[in-house]
């Protein structure tokens, strides 16, 4: 262990007298973490909170991405870490100055861990306003990121004892929570300290997929999409797949059974439901609800937006809630251990105390203090809209709804790791839950709605947060960090990323957004002077002003003596560009994110990369309870399948995830699966021809563990990281080159005819350098270290 004796921590007094009770601050007997107690060196250093916040940037950026297009994210510690480690250690070499401690690169993890989590939440649920007719703005989408993910750090803080320090033990004990990527994390930075983690594979990763992506849509060399019309087995049959690296590396890291899961759902729904309803429609003489054309005149995309939408929509949200009463038996115990941590930690033994280094935390004052802070705050940010009485509401049910799900996210972090903690099925829980409150209580306007949907937010938020810092907090336990350093770290990272994730995600949806004034595009309507009165929201484009309708708010609805006219109650849903003088609607406003235009007025291809598909299960959810506008019998058709595969013994949500994206999304992710498997095949087959298997139980336990910590930290996993993050970012750039008029034709002033042979070779080459990178044959890396006791 290197600089262990002579330096000081960069911040703060190691050791402070507070009331808790000394058994509480015991850590548990065997315990000994890898920098011991005593120690002193630098940790909580401003180069590593700097580097922490800008790495969390990138990967929120690019997880935002993702969530966007597929619905998901991937745990970003470990890619952080092992970032981390190389940067600092390229620093040292150039520039002469000291090695980063163990205990830095553990800060620099801890703050570059928030913006994957936050992303997540933001982007699962602020996109939703657009279905219920309101821009994105970006003030409530920073009040809904920073509240969130502060109120996430804060709610966990006090569970740290109860969950990392007391349920800490060999794994498979009873009462033992694993927390299998923080314990994995734990292992590169020990592995870093001891000179065998080296980021090489995620660069190469990194730029490798960078490169592929943007030669693939930025510059148009590379066909991006594989499409086979199946005409022999239905009109509307379509098999197809994208050539993605970054929903590979996806695939490589959630492995091939999440994957399969996901592909059949893809299968069900693409080559099976669709041609279906295909072969029956194109027997029907009238337009089948909620369609308004005739079957046997829409295509396979048509399909999908008007059935199997509605039915995939019921399957994830079904998923969602299942998931939930699945894990109901831990999540009665988290609450159990959650508020008897709380009343300890607030009791105390009446005696102040020394505390040790490694038991440091947070103060209770503190936490308490911030909470009811951020609280207050969110209750005076919507006061303005719903009212006193919708303000107070909004803010007990946040604290209700928080402080319960990040209790629960928290134990299911420890049980079975980030990535598989279920964060959309409590989010789909909260918004349910409170649309049906609001139904009892008749608020059931537009502003409620919103409220609704802001409450899910940042519960959605809190939630994903609260599991992330339950991950870093572990792999500080096992590091020997600090922990109030760890967690005024997470909260610098959190508050970083919060405040330029909403700024993301804004460019995303402005970068795509098309306006369309084909007479096909817009209602035949002519909205009357008192019409026109009521729309407030004005819009400016091409150098005029307009006036804003959309026909998803209650903008026309009934009031005392007024009716509204049925054409309006009629128009199709959407957001128009009023003239003012005349009140004819002169445009369509479609948006970036789940846009539904596939060309300009010129004729110009539109790239729809962002069907969002879990923000359109909260639209679809908040529309079905509170406006009662929602086709019953194809969302209850959709979870009696999600119920169907419970009973069967298979996750559902994964599979709901694939019915309800574009099956060209899930066809890369289930490559990487079976590259995985392979993979992993292949080393545990070295491996037993290396190694006698254990006999005893709690032997067999450690060594599953110490099987998927290598698999997790393995050359494979880091790679796939970088192809994420490489490939995300290229298509962020990508989209963003959209606010430029010129910048795209420069772009693909040299892009070739669509040719499949050289795209599907190109994309070969990826999966085949995943593999051998993954079996140990090119870009080794040196072994890491021991598990920490």
């Amino acid at each position: 262990m290197s600089e262990l004796g002579g330096k000081r921590f960069a911040r703060g007094r190691v050791m402070r007298s507070v009331s808790v009770d000394p058994s509480d601050a015991r850590p548990p007997a065997g315990h000994q973490p890898y920098v011991p107690d005593e120690a002193r060196m630098a940790e909580f250093t401003w180069p590593a909170v700097l580097v922490g916040a800008a790495l969390g940037i990138v990967f929120g950026a690019s997880s935002l991405y993702l969530v966007l297009k597929v619905g998901m994210t991937v745990s970003a510690s470990i890619p952080v870490a092992v970032l981390s480690i190389t940067l600092f250690r390229a620093f040292s070499r150039a520039f002469g100055i000291r090695r980063s401690t163990i205990l830095e690169n553990n800060v620099v993890q801890t703050a570059g861990s928030a913006g994957e989590s936050i992303a997540f939440g933001v982007g699962v649920t602020m996109p939703a306003l657009l279905l219920l007719g309101y821009s994105m703005d970006f003030a409530r989408i920073m009040v809904v990121a920073v509240l969130g993910g502060l109120l996430g750090i804060l709610a966990m803080i006090p569970l740290r004892r109860a969950f990392i320090v007391k349920m800490h033990g060999k794994p498979g004990e009873p009462g033992t929570l694993v927390f299998p990527e923080g314990t994995a994390c734990a292992q590169v930075l020990i592995s870093g300290e001891q000179g065998g983690t080296t980021g090489k594979t995620v660069f190469v990763g990194f730029g490798v997929a960078f490169l592929h992506k943007f030669a693939t849509e930025g510059m148009n060399l590379l066909t991006s999409t594989l499409k086979a019309p199946l005409a022999a087995v239905n009109r509307s049959a379509v098999f197809a797949g994208e050539y993605a690296s970054e929903l590979l590396g996806v695939g490589y890291i959630i492995g091939l059974r999440t994957a399969a899961i996901m592909m059949s759902g893809a299968i069900l729904g693409y080559l099976v439901i669709i041609p279906l309803i295909a072969y029956v429609g194109d027997f029907a003489a009238s337009p089948v609800p909620p369609g308004t054309k005739l079957i046997r005149d829409m295509n396979t995309r048509e399909l999908r937006d008007n059935y199997l939408l509605f039915l995939g929509a019921g399957c994830v949200a079904t998923a969602g809630i299942l998931s939930m009463f699945r894990t109901m038996p831990m999540i009665v115990r988290s609450i159990r251990s959650g508020l008897s941590s709380v009343a300890a930690s607030a009791g105390g033994a009446g005696q102040p105390s020394r505390v040790r280094r490694t038991e440091d935390d947070m103060s209770m004052k503190t936490v308490l203090l911030g909470s009811l802070g951020l609280v207050a705050l969110l209750a005076v940010f919507l006061q303005a809209e719903v009212g006193l009485a919708g303000a107070i509401a909004g803010a007990l049910l946040v604290v209700l709804f928080g402080f319960l799900f990040v209790t629960v996210s928290a134990r299911l972090t420890g049980e079975i790791g980030s990535s598989s903690n279920p964060i959309s099925g409590m989010t789909v829980a909260t918004l349910t839950l409170t649309c049906l409150i609001f139904l009892a209580l008749g608020w059931e306007s537009s502003p409620m709605r919103v409220l609704a949907l802001s409450i899910a937010a940042v519960v959605c938020v809190a939630s994903s947060n609260g599991g992330t810092t339950a991950q870093s907090l572990k792999t500080g336990f096992l590091v020997g960090g600090t922990p109030r350093l760890n967690q005024w770290a997470i909260l610098a990272g959190a508050l970083t990323s919060a405040l330029v994730i909403g700024g993301t995600l804004l460019a995303f949806n402005a970068a795509g957004t098309v306006h369309s004034a084909k007479p096909e595009n817009l209602p035949a309507v002519v909205l009357t002077p008192e019409e026109r009165a009521l729309l407030p929201e004005k819009e400016t484009y091409r150098g005029q002003t307009y006036l804003v309708w959309d026909t998803r708010r209650d903008t026309f609805a009934p009031r005392p003596g007024v009716a509204p006219r049925p054409e309006l109650a009629s128009t199709p849903a959407g957001r128009y560009l009023v003239d003012p003088a005349t009140g004819a609607v002169r445009w369509l406003v479609d948006p970036g994110i789940m846009g539904r235009l596939t060309e300009t007025d010129e004729g110009v291809k539109v790239k729809r990369d962002f069907d969002a598909p879990k923000t359109q299960v909260m639209g679809i959810i908040i529309t079905g309870v509170l406006e009662r506008k929602l086709n019953w019998g194809l969302v209850l058709a959709g979870g009696l399948i999600a119920v169907m595969l419970e009973l069967c013994g298979i996750s559902s949500l994964p599979f709901a995830v694939g019915v309800y994206v574009p099956i060209q999304f899930s066809t890369p992710i289930f490559v990487g699966g079976l590259v995985r498997w392979g993979v992993d095949a292949w080393n545990r087959r070295a491996e037993t021809a290396r190694a006698d298997a254990p006999a005893d139980a709690p032997s067999k336990a450690q060594a599953e563990i110490e099987a998927i910590r290598k698999s997790e930290t393995s050359p494979g996993v880091l790679l796939a990281s970088g192809y994420i993050a490489g490939g995300s970012l290229a298509g962020m750039l990508v989209a963003f080159s959209n606010f430029s008029d010129r910048l795209p034709a420069i772009l693909t002033a040299w892009q070739l005819p669509e040719n499949q042979a050289t795209a599907a070779m190109a994309f070969a080459g990826l999966v085949l350098f995943l593999a051998a990178v993954g079996g140990g044959w090119c870009l080794r890396s040196p072994p890491s270290a021991a598990a920490p006791k």
